[in-house]
């Protein structure tokens, strides 16, 4: 195992499913990655969040964001868009990870400048497979501006 991260980074989780919640944040632990995980069941619940609004007024400012497409309220490519135009919030990498492996949705999430996309693993060892890799390229090689607020 990686030894732990040393500064925790903040994840936004946008996901509805409660099972692939659990998994993901599941392996991230065992994958010995040290975030704080925060989520959001719909998309109006994450651009709450994102935006510091209504009962996420004191949430912390994500330094990544995984976003499902596939959300009950709004297209997860809605809010990607959103995310992306918005001057304050366009450098948090956005990686859309979702069980779709249609080229149309690749295509969409690139157009509208997703940072990756990820087909979800469906088996639990995947899962932390899928951490593993995560932590060793976005938490290990990929640098960040030193101001991300």
């Amino acid at each position: 195992m990686s030894p732990p991260i040393n500064d925790a980074i903040t994840i936004l989780l946008i996901e509805p499913n409660p099972g692939d919640v659990r998994l993901f944040s599941e392996s991230l632990e065992d994958a010995n990655i040290a975030s704080e995980i925060h989520t959001a069941a719909d998309g109006e619940t994450a651009l709450d969040f994102v935006y510091q609004r209504n009962e996420h007024a004191d949430s912390p400012r994500p330094d990544m964001i995984l976003l499902d497409f596939q959300l009950p309220d709004v297209d997860g490519a809605d809010i990607l868009s959103e995310l992306k135009a918005e001057p304050a919030l366009r450098s948090i990498p956005v990686i859309v990870m979702t069980s779709s492996a249609s080229e149309a949705d690749i295509a969409r999430s690139y157009d509208r400048h997703a940072n990756a996309y990820v087909q979800k693993p469906i088996e639990p060892d995947e899962f932390i497979d899928l951490s593993r890799s995560f932590e060793e390229f976005w938490l290990t090689f990929v640098r960040f501006p030193a101001d991300r607020s």
